[in-house]
């Protein structure tokens, strides 16, 4: 059996928690791959309240449903995570490793937390 990954990204406010979607994939690239796909859909969709109408309409399911940022706070620390060849060598890494990855971001306006995170589901065993 080969590893299988899954990646999710969930939402808090104060004692309120939500998923917002996930996926099961079967490498480590690809589950980074679809957490930085999905931070950059987050982060893009910051301040475009009518984009956010129109991509409700029209969600591919392997993607996260958006989320209403107060600040631009939370935006720039996913875009900036995304983008980081440092930070995403450490993500690919701590997975490699057998870790779950975690990445989470907060809006202080409003009290809310977003967590991008990764892990493995089964471990490799030799074929």
């Amino acid at each position: 059996m080969r590893a299988r990954y899954a990646a999710e990204v969930t939402v808090s406010v104060g004692q309120r928690f939500a998923s917002l979607g996930g996926v099961t994939v079967r490498n480590r690239r690809l589950v980074l791959l679809w957490l930085r796909r999905q931070a950059l859909r987050l982060a893009n969709a910051h301040g475009n309240r009518a984009a956010l109408e129109r991509e409700a309409l029209r969600l591919p399911t392997a993607d996260v449903r958006a989320v209403l940022f107060h600040g631009t706070d939370a935006p720039e620390g996913l875009r900036f995570w995304a983008t980081d060849a440092y930070r995403q060598d450490d993500a690919i890494r701590t997975l490699e490793a057998g870790f779950p990855l975690h990445f989470t971001v907060t809006d202080p306006a409003v009290g809310l937390s977003l967590t991008l995170a990764g892990w493995r589901t089964a471990p490799a065993t030799p074929l």
